[in-house]
């Protein structure tokens, strides 16, 4: 399984080449560092915990937990079978690479929080007759059923909070990838609000590309040649 953290920024469009216009949602996939893998002998589950996005301040506990590797503001797990974590190592860091175009991906993400709201607008109510009789009462929910049992029995639509929940949508598209501004662009519209944590996953194999520092070196030496 393939998976990835990132932040969603905007919605946008993609024009193919026929000319047909694609919704999509960008998404910013920063790098992402393995900071655990655990196993069903020590954990009793197979997993790995990811970490992104750069921390302003770390608290002990957290900086205790990412000992040795690269310190991270945000980790969340994917639970995947335990000959999938074979390969893998605390500290390695994957990006957008690991995707391609045309990838089939669930995204999960955290809903917009909408407050206190009443029935029409949390369930559809069409609220009351506009007529004689039903002032103040256009948008009241109603009886909510048998007063004898003296007590309300569960899934009754009523007012109460709405949003703020976590939500997956299945069945996206990888459309395109920046890999120069690490931007996913996925078909159509994602949870959450802008600058919301996204969790990004779908079939396939991980494959984690090691970042040598040599090769670091190299690159930065050819840029400084030919800028003179």
């Amino acid at each position: 399984m393939k998976f990835i953290l990132g932040k969603k920024l905007e919605m946008t469009q993609i024009f193919k080449a026929d000319g047909n216009v694609i919704p999509v949602t960008a998404v910013l996939v920063e790098q992402n560092v393995i900071t655990q893998i655990k196993n069903k002998e020590k954990d009793g589950y197979s997993a790995v915990q990811v970490g992104f996005g750069k921390p302003k301040n770390i608290k002990k506990p957290q900086a205790g937990h990412l000992k040795d590797i690269e310190q991270v503001k945000t980790m969340r797990e994917f639970r995947v079978e335990a000959k999938e974590v074979e390969s893998l190592k605390r500290g390695d860091k994957m990006g957008v690479e690991i995707f391609a175009n045309g990838d089939k991906v669930k995204v999960t993400g955290t809903s917009k929080g909408k407050g206190f709201q009443g029935v029409v607008k949390r369930h559809g109510f069409h609220g009351s007759p506009a007529s004689h009789g039903h002032k103040d009462q256009l948008r009241m929910g109603g009886s909510i059923g048998a007063g004898g049992v003296q007590r309300v029995f569960k899934g009754v639509g009523m007012p109460g909070h709405m949003g703020d929940e976590q939500v997956t949508i299945s069945g996206l598209e990888i459309m395109d990838i920046d890999a120069e501004k690490n931007i996913l662009y996925i078909k159509g519209a994602v949870p959450g609000a802008r600058n919301g944590l996204l969790l990004i996953y779908g079939p396939g194999e991980l494959k984690i590309q090691e970042i040598k520092e040599e090769k670091k070196i190299e690159t930065q030496i050819e840029k400084q040649e030919e800028s003179k």
